[in-house]
């Protein structure tokens, strides 16, 4: 509210109530959002630990690009996760397919582009993942609103590495709020670094 509007609220109104209306680009109380600070080069390490955390969990991996989503699908799937992709570049049968399977729980990590952040019936989804971060910040508050619908509680974890730092501040004051960052013992992510770069070199394999 300006001060010229404030003012004239004073002079006109006789006991005025005052309604505070949520930002449009506000998240809900029930959503739990978090954070890591991950080197570039070990962000795949950081997914598949938070990954074993949540076993059984309905989850939604968001990267920046299509070629990402069947990449981190099949680097996934040889990791033994239950991971699908879905992308722009897909048939509309296909990914009406793909999303068919995710909501029937056959696979229960869909890794999708922005395409899948808004517009599309989802339900029941525990956990966002920002594998990427979005450089436009309205994204994050459309991805994230993915889970924690309805009255539920949901989880949004963000994999921040040193070069989108930038980004994620910008998402903050959005927000106007910080998200908490987590931390963890690096040795529990080097003791994974061997097993999944084999899996990722047998996943370039195949996309080859």
């Amino acid at each position: 509210m300006t001060k010229k509007v404030s003012k004239l609220q004073r002079a006109c109104l006789r006991n005025p109530v005052k309604v505070e209306v949520s930002s449009k680009y506000s998240t809900v109380d029930t959503l739990k959002q978090e954070w890591y600070f991950v080197p570039a080069d070990y962000k795949d390490c950081y997914l598949v630990h938070v990954l074993n955390e949540l076993p059984g969990s309905m989850i939604m991996i968001f990267v920046r690009t299509c070629e990402s989503t069947r990449l981190l699908a099949l680097t996934l799937r040889n990791l033994g996760f239950k991971a699908l992709s879905i992308s722009g570049q897909m048939s509309q049968d296909k990914r009406l397919g793909a999303l068919n399977k995710f909501k029937a729980k056959d696979f229960n990590i869909l890794i999708c582009t922005d395409v899948a952040s808004r517009g599309l019936d989802i339900q029941g989804v525990d956990v966002v993942m920002n594998y990427d971060i979005p450089m436009n910040s309205k994204d994050y508050v459309h991805r994230v609103g993915r889970t924690a619908r309805a009255g539920q509680s949901g989880y949004a974890v963000s994999f921040v590495n040193q070069y989108e730092a930038e980004w994620f501040k910008l998402i903050e004051q959005l927000l106007g709020r910080e998200i908490p960052d987590r931390k963890v013992d690096m040795d529990e992510i080097l003791i994974l670094r061997e097993h999944i770069s084999d899996s990722k070199r047998i996943a370039l394999t195949k996309l080859r």
